[in-house]
């Protein structure tokens, strides 16, 4: 990863160590640091996507963030990737959720949506948030 990111989303799963497989083997993300308790659940985790970077670790772990997050419900979060279209395919290699195909929109993005096995939902696209237009 080049840089820094200033902003990470941070999501809890029950199954921190099976939503790691299923964002790196199936949505592409390389892990960056994985910290497990003495009970062997992932206290904190670090996956990164371009320059991009999302924070997770297991529910129930009894942490402050963990007990503010105890009733937090599915999260949605957008990374942008170059080619959509195989980035898709590759989801659905791996047996991911796609509840919207790759589409073209009216705002000249390419993306599609999945939701992950704990119900998150990942939108992957060509738009890039903040980019000046040419």
């Amino acid at each position: 990863m080049a840089e820094t990111p200033d902003i990470c989303p941070t999501l809890r799963y029950q199954d921190a160590k099976a939503a790691i497989r299923q964002l790196t083997e199936g949505f592409g993300f390389s892990e960056h640091a994985v910290y497990e308790g003495e009970d062997g659940r992932v206290m904190h985790a670090e996956l990164a996507c371009g320059n991009g970077m999302v924070m997770l670790g297991s529910k129930g772990s009894g942490t402050a963030f963990d007990r503010l997050m105890a009733d937090g419900g599915p999260a949605s979060v957008y990374v942008r990737v170059d080619d959509v279209d195989e980035h898709h395919a590759r989801a659905v290699a791996h047996g991911i959720e796609i509840v919207m195909p790759p589409t073209d929109q009216e705002y000249g993005s390419r993306d599609y949506t999945a939701r992950d096995a704990e119900g998150n939902v990942w939108s992957f696209g060509t738009y890039a948030p903040g980019a000046t237009a040419g």
